[in-house]
């Protein structure tokens, strides 16, 4: 990824510390992608959700260029709990203390380093993961009293916006699957895709009966929805719609320093 005017990269990792340094020293905000290792179906890479979550906070950095905001990107937090997915090969789950003590350690270093703000892109939805997200969070701003940006999407208000698909709890169906086939269409094993069929099971309405893994609802092939009806233009919008629920969250919490400082 080039160097834009005054050395400035976007990945936080090629950088040199004073490129770093003068980015920091001006404003600039830390983006943290968070997904996991695990399965999504037979058809999409098992980092789906670090390929989102990056992909989110990246059209989010463009879009606040746009507003003035200079961004960065950090590396991903690919690992993460993953129990849903536990009897699948190539799952990679980490105990919810782990994770929660990754993100706080993450986000403090991101803030000790002179980040004005940190947010959260988060893509996993696990229960579990985004439990520790929400902790690690309430743990950073205990410590600091500089709470990080997390737009959490699993919350209606926020979950509205992205479609049907989503809303039912979709993983590995039409909802992750466009948004794949929109930034890494060569990871889409297309030939698979076209042929599997909807399963129709409602992720949302198991979490709150009590399930706890992709075999107990029937998810046999770790996917439910309808990857088949999937596609990269739906996946164009709905990376424009969470790129806008990160930079509004970000924008959102700006605006409240300025009126502090005030």
């Amino acid at each position: 990824m080039p160097a834009e005017k005054g050395g400035r990269r976007l990945l936080w990792e090629e950088n040199t510390f004073p490129a770093v340094e003068h980015v920091l020293a001006a404003g600039a905000v830390a983006l943290l992608p968070v997904g996991a290792i695990e399965p999504h179906g037979p058809h999409l890479p098992l980092g789906t959700d670090v390929i989102i979550a990056a992909e989110m906070a990246r059209r989010a950095a463009v879009e606040l260029d746009r507003r003035k905001v200079r961004c960065f990107l950090l590396p991903p937090i690919v690992y993460s709990v993953a129990e849903w997915s536990a009897s699948f090969p190539g799952v990679l789950s980490l105990r919810p203390s782990t994770v929660r003590a990754v993100v706080r350690e993450v986000c403090l270093g991101a803030h000790s380093a002179g980040s004005r703000q940190v947010a959260l892109a988060n893509a996993h939805l696990e229960p579990g993961h985004v439990a520790c997200l929400r902790e690690a969070c309430r743990e950073v701003a205990a410590e600091t009293g500089w709470p990080p940006v997390f737009p959490d999407i699993t919350r209606r208000s926020l979950a509205q916006r992205l479609g049907e698909a989503f809303l039912s709890g979709d993983h590995a169906g039409r909802f992750e699957t466009a948004l794949v086939m929109a930034a890494r269409p060569e990871l889409v094993d297309e030939a698979v895709r076209r042929t599997l069929p909807p399963v129709n099971v409602s992720l949302v309405e198991k979490i709150r009966a009590g399930a706890a893994s992709f075999r107990q609802v029937g998810m046999d092939r770790a996917y439910c929805g309808d990857p088949a009806a999937a596609s990269a233009a739906e996946g164009e919008t709905l990376f424009d719609e969470l790129a806008g629920i990160l930079a509004e969250g970000i924008l959102a919490a700006l605006a409240g320093e300025q009126g502090e400082s005030r």
